[in-house]
């Protein structure tokens, strides 16, 4: 059994090595008492995606956004992963989503194992893991892998991102690049 390292021996230094060893080089800290949540990203999953009531992790499955601004109010650090990819269809971003979500996973196991014991990701899309998802928390086939997205804890990615300098726009044709974002809180 590999034995867990104490925390205070492992620093934003030694997590960045792990990002690296991940793949991961663009990424940025975030201070999570800077996460812009709001009511209107609620609504837009109510009123606007297709997962709403369908996805374990998507509302109405997540708290309600006063409890999901508290959550992350319960967090000294954070970090920010860019992603960005064009896809021919729609329907091909949630292929690419779900293999690089799987691949976070990853990440976040290590860095809990790092002694991080609160490490918790947001998925840069809908959780996507299962090619069928049951719509219930409760009889959801991976619960130890499924994770919501940022908009589905009501935060205002745009705003987020934005603060800290990433690039981000709404997109009106499947030929333009993504740019998407995924939120792993470490504490």
């Amino acid at each position: 059994m590999r034995k867990v390292a104490n925390r205070k021996e492992i620093g934003r230094k030694d997590l960045e090595k792990i990002f690296k060893r991940h793949g991961y080089d663009d990424y940025k800290w975030i201070d999570p008492k800077r996460i812009v949540v709001a009511q209107w990203a609620r609504m837009k999953c109510m009123f606007g995606c297709k997962n709403y009531g369908r996805c374990g992790t998507c509302p109405p499955n997540t708290p309600s956004v006063p409890e999901c601004e508290a959550f992350f109010r319960g967090y000294k650090t954070g970090v920010i992963f860019h992603f960005t990819k064009k896809v021919a269809r729609p329907e091909d971003r949630f292929a690419w989503t779900s293999k690089v979500n799987s691949k976070l996973l990853k990440l976040e196991r290590e860095v809990f194992l790092s002694g991080f014991y609160k490490a918790f990701l947001l998925f840069m899309d809908s959780c996507h893991l299962c090619a069928e998802c049951p719509g219930i928390r409760q009889l959801c086939k991976n619960p130890k892998m499924a994770r919501p997205s940022p908009e589905s804890m009501a935060m205002d990615v745009f705003a987020t991102v934005r603060k800290i300098g990433y690039p981000i726009d709404v997109l009106y044709d499947y030929s333009q690049e993504m740019n998407r974002y995924a939120f792993l809180l470490i504490d």
